[in-house]
């Protein structure tokens, strides 16, 4: 009788203490662990519903000591409407359009990513970055990973959404724009196109990552409504008096498993 191979055991590590990158005078600290192999498809897809994002063949969570500041979110593809602003947005970016590549680095995106490092985080450890460390983030991925890349009436590459296809959504893993055109409201531009991929798609969700109400540059996620927020282990909807100053109680510890 052949005996079925004995399931390899997952790892999970904590890392060292680090400054926050969101919210000044806070430490930061992951809980981490490999995606590799035939089950690494399905591991993610858990891990994403656990709250757990994905950096090359990475996935993380944060496990800050005292700190609940960084909330997984998630849009509500089916129900989602767009807002008066969002309205406007879409019909001024009529003419960008979004085409779907294969997760190749080149040197078009990386010009670009190099003048959104410089304009928005010159103070950052991604400015530094070199192309080699660029194609890394890009190609280094066990799952099914896109590129999305959004060009103009020119064809020239304006944005770029680095995504993750996973079982119930979209994942917006990283994404850059050109600088030179706050007008556009790139960054919105590229989440409601993916919500709107994602619903051609018939996929209930798009994750948009970690939600920091007391972050400026990453408040702005809970402005896509309805939304989710996974909270004391449990993903629920988030209500309209959350928005400006996050959860109002704090959750039970949840243990985190891939299981």
């Amino acid at each position: 009788m052949l005996q079925k191979p004995a399931r390899r055991p997952q790892f999970f590590y904590t890392t060292a203490p680090l400054p926050c990158p969101y919210l000044a005078g806070r430490t930061e600290r992951k809980i981490v662990t490999e995606l590799t192999g035939a089950d690494a498809e399905a591991l993610h897809d858990r891990l994403s519903r656990a709250g757990f994002r994905r950096s090359h063949n990475i996935a993380y969570a944060p496990v800050c000591p005292g700190c609940r500041a960084c909330i997984p979110i998630r849009v509500n593809v089916a129900a989602f409407e767009p807002n008066r602003t969002q309205r406007r947005l879409i019909a001024a970016n009529a003419g960008i359009e979004g085409f779907e590549v294969p997760a190749r680095a080149t040197s078009e995106q990386f010009a670009l990513f190099q003048r959104y490092q410089a304009a928005r985080h010159a103070d950052g450890d991604m400015a530094a970055m070199g192309f080699y460390d660029y194609r890394a983030m890009v190609e280094d991925t066990p799952i099914e990973t896109m590129m999305v890349e959004f060009r103009d009436h020119t064809d020239a590459l304006v944005a770029a959404c680095l995504t993750d296809r996973v079982a119930d959504g979209l994942s917006a893993v990283y994404s850059f724009f050109d600088p030179a055109a706050p007008a556009r409201s790139l960054g919105t531009w590229m989440v409601l196109w993916l919500i709107r991929r994602a619903a051609e798609l018939g996929l209930p969700y798009v994750y948009l990552g970690y939600w920091v109400p007391e972050s400026r540059k990453m408040a702005y996620k809970a402005r896509f409504r309805p939304s989710e927020i996974l909270w004391g282990g449990q993903w629920r909807m988030l209500t309209d008096a959350e928005i400006e100053t996050g959860p109002l109680t704090v959750p039970a510890e949840a243990t985190i498993t891939a299981g």
